[in-house]
């Protein structure tokens, strides 16, 4: 019975002793089995790391792109308004070399016309003659001023009639007389200033007699002795330059000094010629 005893006990030691090692073992497994999912997920954890980290540089990139998109934009936009104010200035530039060169031409211009003014006043006044003085004239206001149809009005001895004495592209016999006051002309010669028609621009119509598109007195100082008379213009020129106006002024002088000059050397031979014969007649 004893040794039943002993070998019943030994058998449940042996049988504790392998449920005990059953355990263990079961306990390793899942020690084991738990190593492998923590190493598992580990090993993900770790893969997701690395996606995570290429994630963000791939914004790092992203956002330095951006900053460079944004600096590229902001660059792009200074230049193109430098781009503006250099063309702006460049513009400004054309227009100020446009007002130079126009105003270049217009002194050059302004320039040869007082120069043949200057050698028409000496023509003008290397003759006492009074029909080459007024035929000089003629050709000053045609070569000069560009006119086509004009004429010259002088003072009557009485100062009080103007006459006719020469007409370019009209009928001078039908070229009436003015007295002081009477219209444009008889004003222009009254008051001793320069007339112009309102409508100035119409340099190419037909104009009559008492309707001048421009009245110059030919004036000595303060006395008037006649006006010089424009109605049309030449068709090459259709409107009046700056230079005209003051040309305008410059001729009526020499002109009227000539004229003036010219009458009385003419009123001298007369009287001399006069003289003369009476002095004939006495010695006969």
């Amino acid at each position: 019975m004893g040794e039943e005893k002993e070998d019943k006990s030994k058998t449940l030691e042996k049988l504790a002793k392998s449920e005990e090692a059953e355990e263990i073992l079961q306990m390793v497994n899942r020690g084991i089995e738990f190593t492998k999912e923590i190493l598992g997920e580990n090993e993900r954890l770790r893969f997701r790391v690395i996606q995570l980290q290429e994630e963000n540089n791939e914004l790092l990139r992203q956002a330095e792109r951006g900053k460079l998109r944004r600096r590229l934009e902001e660059e792009l936009m200074r230049l193109e308004e430098e781009k503006q104010r250099i063309l702006e200035e460049y513009k400004r530039v054309e227009e100020q070399n446009r007002e130079y060169a126009m105003r270049y031409v217009e002194v050059e211009e302004e320039n040869n016309n007082l120069a043949n003014l200057y050698v028409c006043s000496y023509q003008l006044h290397s003759t006492l003659e009074f029909k080459e003085v007024v035929q000089i004239i003629m050709e000053i206001i045609i070569n000069l001023i560009g006119a086509e149809e004009f004429g010259i009005y002088l003072l009557d001895e009485k100062g009080k009639l103007l006459v006719p004495v020469a007409m370019e592209g009209k009928d001078l016999s039908s070229a009436p007389s003015f007295g002081l006051g009477q219209g444009a002309i008889g004003r222009c010669a009254q008051t001793g200033e320069n007339y112009y028609a309102q409508d100035i621009e119409g340099t190419q119509r037909e104009r009559a007699f008492e309707e001048p598109l421009v009245a110059i007195p030919l004036k000595i100082k303060e006395q008037v002795i006649g006006v010089i008379v424009l109605y049309k213009l030449l068709p090459q020129k259709t409107q009046f330059a700056n230079v005209d106006y003051e040309l305008f002024t410059l001729l009526a002088g020499h002109a009227a000094t000539a004229i003036f000059s010219s009458r009385l050397y003419t009123e001298a031979q007369r009287k001399l010629s006069t003289i003369k014969g009476f002095m004939e007649l006495l010695t006969h």
